[in-house]
């Protein structure tokens, strides 16, 4: 390994574009944290690119703030992917055991896992992520590692994620006129559960919330396996929305309300506690009731639940996961949403916190930064040779004819 690596995550999201940059100082263990730069999303909205030259103007700005704090000259990155444009469904690979012994190579898993993107996808989507969850060997169900084992016939069931085609485009488009190379896409909540679950969180079973600008993000683990991953259309951004309707104020008034004042906890507040908006804004005029604030915000958060409960429930885990919920992304600061969420989830639910990585700067222990950190994480295991994205990983070791690094890989999921 070289001296000194250095990962960057770009995290574009829909009210902040955030990149995070770590060094890996030694072989063993995570990065540590060593700059970070913000600027506020233009052009995106939802997740989605709208606007490719203001888009650019955003991440050049936080890509020049990270330069500035490390002194570094960034060129790569670890990008995250959000939107409701995600999709993802379950699918099947089965092949014939190559060895005339039956012992199944590292090579036969890189070949079954390959095997089960072999479905129809319409012309405007793309595979993102091929993850394995269980192997099968001669009928033999529930085998997490077939490597050294013997058999004729190899099967895995894995959780393919898709994205659409125009989306990837113009988000690459973006990112390569800001001066960057790819390293990886991505999907959001996936980076923010790499940086705060444990392995006996995704045995046991939970779900990753990411309450974020304009969407909410979540992927559920169980058994060590990724389970199901869905983009919501809803995010913090509409309490905002919400706000300046309800109490007829501009659209920025109602974010700093929001900032300022806002929570879940309704009832907690006195039916006469007022908020004088002059104090926010000089150019608004007038008195609004902190409980009819904090009442506005309360019914976008339920939605936001609700709307995470049924997806819980499509798969039979709403109230069923042990290790509860974990709340990631900047909604995840308002006071209060802890105990709604478990409420509205009837599970544990705390904060994710990328506390795993070690780090100087203050904010980066935040919600709001578990994507960021994660993407920096994956990008560890990514140029390490143990990424996650099994199908780019998967093509590049077919098209090299090596599998030495693939061992390692795999075993990054196992419990």
């Amino acid at each position: 390994m070289a001296k000194e690596q250095i990962f960057i995550g770009l995290d574009i999201g829909s009210s902040t574009i955030r990149v995070i940059v770590g060094k890996q100082e030694s072989e063993l263990g995570n990065p540590s944290i060593i700059g970070v730069g913000e600027a506020h999303s233009a052009g995106i909205r939802r997740g989605v690119i709208v606007d490719i030259d203001e888009a650019v103007s955003s991440i050049s700005e936080a890509l020049e703030k990270a330069e500035r704090m490390t002194g570094l000259s960034l060129d790569h990155a670890v990008v995250s992917v959000g939107g409701a444009q995600i999709t993802s469904h379950e699918s099947h690979g089965v092949i014939a055991v190559s060895r005339a012994d039956g012992e199944i190579t590292e090579n036969d898993v890189v070949r079954v896992v390959d095997a089960s993107q072999a479905i129809s996808i319409p012309a405007n989507r793309e595979i993102l992520h091929v993850i394995p969850k269980t192997f099968t060997v001669d009928g033999q169900t529930g085998i997490k590692d077939p490597v050294g084992m013997s058999g004729i016939r190899l099967e895995v069931d894995t959780e393919i994620i898709q994205a659409a085609v125009p989306f990837i485009k113009n988000l690459t488009k973006c990112i390569m006129q800001a001066g960057l190379e790819i390293d990886d896409l991505v999907l959001a909540p996936l980076a923010a559960a790499q940086a705060v679950l444990t392995k006996k969180q995704k045995e046991l079973g939970v779900v990753v919330i990411e309450l974020g600008g304009g969407t909410t993000g979540m992927v559920v683990f169980e058994e060590a396996n990724l389970v199901a991953a869905n983009i919501l259309p809803v995010g913090a951004m509409h309490i905002t929305n919400d706000l300046a309707i309800g109490l007829r104020t501009s659209v920025e008034t109602a974010e700093k309300i929001k900032l300022q004042y806002s929570s879940a906890e309704s009832k907690k507040l006195k039916k006469d506690s007022e908020l004088d908006l002059s104090k926010i804004d000089k150019q608004e005029e007038g008195r609004v009731s902190l409980k009819h604030i904090v009442e506005i915000t309360e019914a976008r958060l339920e939605e936001i639940f609700d709307l995470v409960n049924k997806e819980l429930r499509a798969i039979n885990k709403d109230g069923q996961l042990p290790s509860g919920a974990v709340l990631t992304g900047g909604g995840a600061n308002l006071p209060g949403v802890v105990d709604l969420a478990k409420k509205q989830l009837r599970l544990p639910v705390s904060l994710g916190l990328p506390s795993s990585v070690a780090t100087v700067i203050d904010r980066v222990n935040d919600p709001a930064f578990a994507t960021g950190v994660g993407l920096v994480m994956w990008g560890n295991e990514f140029l390490l040779g143990s990424s996650h994205a099994i199908n780019k990983f998967a093509r590049s070791v077919l098209e090299n004819d090596s599998v030495a690094k693939l061992r390692k890989w795999f075993k990054s999921f196992l419990p």
